[in-house]
């Protein structure tokens, strides 16, 4: 471990998909990196050893939960930037279990907060809230087509900050709920903070199952041979970006925190990277020469049949915008997947092994 005196960049939940792709970039930059997680989710052992054959000692690795205030402090008490990843990262396990789920998501992030707070000069913060704090959208006319839902009026075919939150499931309500804090503890302390609504987020490391993830979920039980579940009719839209991108949706909106902070974005591919689960399918047909195995089930709650983010408000003010396509970009997965061993890249269903906050 490196000296406690170090100044470094703290990303909690830094051994998951999204923070394995965040702490190599900055490490990549020449900084040090603090990374706080619990190992909970299946995969994440895997990611940390990639980031410290990678980068050595600029990796800080502190094994601890979100909800820990006491490690919690200490982590914070030398950072420089704090990029919070960590939560319960499922709506489905947010239905089994919610009271965990509110422990994590939004007890997790009031403690960070706290931690924060206390210290003389607190660091910037960068949280990631999720498209679910606008529920389910029922209110959105949508037209069927033969393998994706789109909107009947053009102008609401993307969704921006405007739209009224409208909680749906214990996730959306523990995320939503922690948005909302971080945004008031920038506008009543003063804390340097900006929240990332993010849609569906994809690439390297990211290893993908029923509940989240599910691009790579997708592709990763098609090269098993294994089938997928399609909850629904499988013709849900979706904005997908880009990891790549998305981390340079936070270098750019650190560098220029005094012209976000106390906001909320939302983060996406945007209209032009959308995707349907049926056209997923007909993607990985090409890439893999084999159509996936495929059964259906229910529809799950909460479920959107159409999100789409809205970018301008983020892109407007600090010039970022997605760069990598949707065909480009499940091609680096399918190279990374196919680079990968498959243990791996094991899943046990929900992906979990519960044992506290999962990254």
């Amino acid at each position: 471990m490196r000296s406690h005196k170090q100044p470094c960049v703290l990303v909690t939940g830094g051994a998951g998909f999204i923070g394995t792709n965040l702490c190599d970039r900055l490490a990549s930059n020449g900084e040090n990196v603090r990374i706080y997680d619990n190992l909970s989710r299946i995969g994440v052992d895997a990611n940390l050893a990639y980031l410290r054959r990678r980068h050595g000692k600029r990796i800080d690795v502190r094994i601890a939960d979100v909800r820990d205030g006491r490690a919690l402090r200490d982590a914070v008490s030398d950072a420089t930037a704090v990029f919070h990843l960590a939560a319960q990262v499922a709506v489905t396990t947010s239905v089994i279990d919610p009271a965990t789920d509110f422990e994590v998501n939004l007890g997790g992030t009031f403690t960070l907060l706290e931690a924060l707070r206390a210290l003389p000069a607190p660091p910037p913060i960068l949280f990631t809230s999720t498209n679910k704090v606008y529920g389910c959208l029922g209110d959105l006319p949508l037209v069927e087509h033969a393998q994706r839902w789109l909107p009947a009026e053009d102008a609401r075919a993307a969704v921006g900050e405007d739209q009224p939150l409208a909680f749906r499931s214990p996730y959306g309500c523990s995320k939503g709920a922690a948005d909302q804090y971080i945004l008031d503890y920038a506008a009543t302390f003063g804390l340097q903070a900006a929240v990332f609504r993010m849609s569906c987020i994809y690439g390297p490391h990211q290893c993908g199952n029923e509940d989240q993830g599910w691009v790579a979920h997708f592709m990763i039980h098609a090269r098993r041979r294994q089938p997928i579940t399609i909850f629904g009719d499988g013709k849900q839209v979706r904005d997908v970006l880009y990891v790549d991108d998305l981390v340079d949706a936070f270098t750019s909106a650190r560098a220029q925190m005094s012209a976000v902070r106390g906001r909320a974005f939302n983060i996406g591919g945007g209209r032009e990277n959308t995707l349907s689960l049926l056209e997923l399918l007909d993607a990985i047909e090409v890439l893999e020469g084999v159509r996936p195995l495929v059964r259906y089930a229910g529809t799950r709650v909460g479920d959107q049949r159409y999100y789409v983010s809205n970018t301008r408000a983020f892109s407007e003010l600090t010039g970022w915008r997605p760069r990598v396509s949707v065909s480009d970009g499940l091609t680096r997965l399918g190279a990374w997947l196919g680079a990968t061993p498959t243990r791996a890249l094991a899943t046990n269903g929900g992906g979990l092994r519960y044992r506290g906050a999962s990254t």
